[in-house]
């Protein structure tokens, strides 16, 4: 599994989006890699991109994670523009 890692990811370069409870990141396929914000509450740190086999590992502390229950959206974390690289 750790073969496919394509990255380290700090939470804050992610896009939160509080309807789904999910955090992304641009995938170099095109697609984005997620990861429900549950699955890193349980210890979880791999976000997977649904269409190819890229993984990245979230770096993040569970204490700065959204609280349960909150208004998710009042608590989006923003992207910073970021550069897409293909993986050779």
């Amino acid at each position: 599994m750790a073969d496919n890692i394509y990255d380290e990811i700090e939470i804050e370069d992610m896009t939160y989006d509080g309807t789904l409870q999910t955090y992304h990141y641009p995938c170099p396929c095109g697609d984005r890699f997620e990861i429900n914000i549950e699955d890193l509450r349980d210890g979880e740190e791999i976000a997977v991109c649904p269409s190819c086999s890229l993984q990245i590992r979230v770096i993040f502390d569970a204490g700065d994670l959204p609280k349960p229950g909150g208004d998710g959206a009042a608590q989006q974390v923003q992207a910073r523009p970021q550069q897409v690289v293909a993986a050779s």
